[in-house]
């Protein structure tokens, strides 16, 4: 007797095994940044001792702040908001020499350091681009730096405006004139108006600053400083002028010349955006120079990192 044969469905196959969701897209370039800041902890270290002891020596000024404020009355509206302003204008203006002065310390160090150290070697095994790397490098005195300036020099002068208040407030005094003479957001304003002139004007600076760092193999503020130095020093002896020299000079200030008017003049209460010039900035022929500059120090040190050796 025949078994009948059985036809056996065929079952259905296990489900195989989800394939692997499509690796996120990796962002080399956040990364990199990120890594800019782990390794150069003076970016943001640097401006924050600024402020603690810039905070610390204005704690201790509050001592004589209400015998200042009932004072202040017998002053002229100007004098007023001079009075009233100057500590909060005079962290600003610290932390803004603070950030330049880290930029370019950063920027002579960011390339010639992995030379240095040899750690480029590492760095160039990774699938990041010199493209990348320096344009990371770059954003960190253009674009991180100033944040990071911004948010803590806002942060700071809260402080100073919370610890003048809880000193009026102990003593009876009225606290009405600090803060009608203190316009703080329009401060604010002003200041992030200052930071982004600083850095667009100032971008030849820290791109020339990084070429030097990926060329040179040892003392890189020398010949950062030596050659520009140099040709105002022949021009001088051969030709009597300082074209050279006034040039420079233009470069390192006139982000303020361009970008603010401080010979405006005022009625009535003080407005710290009646002295920004934003206008004139951008229809300077230095500003767009200094960029187009800018792209070719970044780009000679771009080659440049990509056929460097440590040292």
């Amino acid at each position: 007797m025949n078994t009948p044969s059985v036809t056996v469905s065929e079952l259905p196959l296990a489900p195989q095994a989800a394939a692997p969701a499509p690796a996120a897209a990796t962002r080399p370039l956040y990364w990199s940044v990120r890594r800019e800041l782990w390794e150069n902890r003076s970016l943001y270290l640097a401006p924050l001792a600024v402020a603690a002891v810039v905070l610390f020596g204005f704690s201790i000024s509050t001592l004589t702040l209400p015998r200042r404020m009932r004072a202040l009355p017998a002053l002229d509206p100007a004098k007023q908001h001079a009075a009233v302003a100057l500590p909060y204008s005079v962290v600003a203006a610290l932390l803004l020499l603070t950030a330049l002065l880290v930029g370019v310390f950063y920027c002579l160090d960011a390339l010639h350091g992995e030379r240095r150290d040899r750690s480029i070697l590492f760095w160039k095994s990774l699938p990041v681009s010199d493209l990348t790397t320096v344009l990371a490098k770059a954003s960190m005195p253009l674009v991180l730096l100033p944040a990071l300036t911004f948010a803590i020099i806002v942060a700071a002068q809260l402080m100073m405006l919370a610890l003048s208040t809880a000193v009026l407030l102990g003593n009876g005094a009225s606290v009405a004139a600090l803060w009608a003479q203190l316009p703080l957001f329009k401060m604010s304003l002003a200041l992030l108006y200052a930071l982004t002139a600083m850095a667009l004007w100032h971008a030849p600076v820290y791109g020339w600053l990084l070429l030097v760092s990926g060329w040179a193999r040892r003392a890189t503020f020398i010949w950062a400083v030596l050659p520009p130095l140099a040709v105002c020093v022949v021009e001088k002896l051969a030709f009597s002028t300082t074209h050279v020299a006034n040039l420079l000079g233009y470069r390192l200030i006139g982000c303020f010349t361009q970008g603010f008017d401080f010979k405006a003049r005022q009625t009535g209460a003080v407005d710290p955006l009646a002295q920004i010039t934003p206008g004139r900035l951008l229809s300077s022929p230095g500003l767009w120079l200094g960029l187009v500059a800018a792209t070719v120090f970044l780009a000679a040190a771009i080659r440049l990192r990509r056929y460097r050796e440590p040292i």
